[in-house]
């Protein structure tokens, strides 16, 4: 009797427990699945990666920073700070995978400033293929290196130009640094030496991480061209920026303005944007590559 009344009390309470409980949520539609995946590769879930990859047919962002001095009012990794912010937001409009932070450049002139992190050039250019041979390893049979520093400005074309050296199945491209246009805002210092951490770079930075820009600082230090290299136009030299700027600072940061900033973060975001639409739509670089490399093998076969 006693366990035959223990019996009854264990059924109804589990059907009073089965009654309260919530209905079962229905499975998500791929649909849905897909609106929320993380544009943040380090995000997404291995299963989660494969949709991605789906989703963004194939494109994925590699924003290039790096680790240098930006005056005396901004954070050493500011370009990586604000190329991120440019690439992950295009890819909110365009979607695509965006790379983890990447700051392995060239930086050689800033190595008497402290902070600077300079990696050895071959190391550049062997992290930066085994970086794209891995991502392309995974799907990314698109890539758009989105530059975000100046001092990068010859190293990725080269790089890009080197991915004809050997066969590869995916197709590197190269974005550079995206400001200015029609309808900027007046600016209020020289726009002949507003270089680096100077009136539009300390613009831009107040959208992106305003919480790192400090104004009060920007005066502290001349930014400046000390003019102290004479040479003919058309002549380089790699000691040109030490001679010109050796305060790792060019321009007026103190004169930045949300204003300008915000219209330079929407034209950087709409360019990225624009160029992952059209990277998705190109069906000929690859093509194209291929010809390039099957002809390599036997040049005398090329029609002249």
């Amino acid at each position: 009797m006693h366990k035959t009344l223990l019996l009854s009390i264990n059924a109804l309470c589990a059907s009073i427990v089965w009654a309260q409980a919530p209905a079962a949520a229905p499975a998500p539609s791929p649909s849905s699945t897909q609106d929320k995946l993380s544009v943040h590769w380090e995000e997404l879930t291995a299963a989660e990666f494969r949709d991605a990859i789906t989703r963004a047919q194939g494109t994925c962002l590699l924003p290039f920073g790096i680790l240098e001095k930006h005056g005396l009012h901004l954070p050493l990794g500011n370009d990586l700070l604000n190329v991120r912010y440019a690439a992950l937001n295009a890819a909110q409009q365009e979607y695509a995978i965006v790379f983890p932070e990447y700051y392995f450049g060239q930086i050689f002139e800033a190595k008497h400033q402290p902070g600077t992190v300079a990696y050895s050039r071959r190391l550049q250019l062997d992290l930066l293929q085994e970086t794209t041979d891995e991502m392309a390893r995974n799907g990314c049979k698109k890539i758009i290196i989105v530059n975000g520093h100046g001092g990068n400005n010859s190293l990725l074309p080269f790089f890009a130009q080197t991915q004809l050296d050997a066969s590869h199945d995916y197709v590197v491209y190269v974005l550079g640094i995206m400001r200015g246009g029609q309808g900027e805002p007046k600016h209020k210092s020289n726009p002949a030496t507003d270089m680096h951490a100077g009136e539009s770079e300390t613009s831009m930075s107040m959208i992106a991480r305003p919480d790192l820009v400090h104004l009060d600082r920007a005066a502290q230090e001349s930014g400046a061209d000390q003019a102290r290299l004479k040479l003919p136009e058309g002549l380089y030299t790699g000691i040109w920026w030490y001679a010109r700027f050796p305060n790792h600072y060019a321009g007026e940061g103190a004169v930045a303005s949300r204003e300008l900033g915000e219209f330079e973060a929407k034209t950087w975001i709409n360019g990225i944007a624009q160029a992952i639409r059209a990277v998705k739509a190109d069906q000929e670089s690859l093509r194209l590559q291929n010809e390039f490399y099957e002809r390599s093998k036997h040049p005398l076969d090329t029609p002249q």
